[in-house]
């Protein structure tokens, strides 16, 4: 569903979908799904070509940015559909829409650092399940409380009383500790 965009621009200046996908370093079939998805808007030729203005390739660059940070195709549709059509963004239309999502980046920032912390901790246990991790996760105590899934990770807080339970003797062997161990 390709929309037509008000254009001055005589069509033949305009980029094919191929040299799109060229230049923003992506497949055409690509640059076809993002239109699809509305995150881009064409032209058509008389014969049914799409043709794209320059100022797509921003988009393009704005949406696999927005993805490497792990927003979701729907997030990104979402913010683009807040930019004017009628004319090329400005730098002030991109920061007011930056602005929009800096909670939801520090966010993202803030679950990486926890996963940067916590893998550690996982890895030298062995069992690499917090479903049943004594170390992280006693008696399953995050299940009970929120159901399956990487609660601790996604969470800054834990069940009242579920604490970080010492390796106790005789449990489950938790493997040498990387610390001391030797290689």
């Amino acid at each position: 569903m390709a929309s037509q965009k008000a254009t001055k621009t005589p069509v033949s200046r305009l980029l094919t979908v191929g040299e799109v996908g060229l230049r923003a370093g992506i497949a055409s079939s690509a640059v076809r799904y993002y239109e699809d998805l509305g995150m881009l808007k064409s032209v058509r030729t008389p014969y049914g070509h799409r043709r794209y203005h320059n100022d797509v390739l921003r988009r393009i660059g704005f949406i696999r940015t927005a993805q490497l940070v792990g927003l979701s195709l729907n997030d990104i549709a979402e913010a683009l559909a807040s930019l004017p059509e009628e004319r090329t963004p400005t730098a002030r239309d991109w920061e007011v829409l930056a602005t929009s999502w800096q909670p939801r980046i520090d966010e993202q920032i803030a679950v990486l650092q926890r996963l940067r912390d916590q893998l550690g901790d996982c890895i030298g246990c062995g069992c690499l399940s917090l479903e049943s991790c004594g170390l992280w996760n006693p008696d399953d105590a995050a299940a009970k409380e929120w159901g399956r899934g990487p609660h601790y990770l996604m969470r800054d807080d834990r069940p009242a009383g579920v604490k970080r339970a010492p390796v106790q003797a005789g449990a489950r062997s938790a493997g040498p500790d990387p610390k001391t161990a030797r290689s």
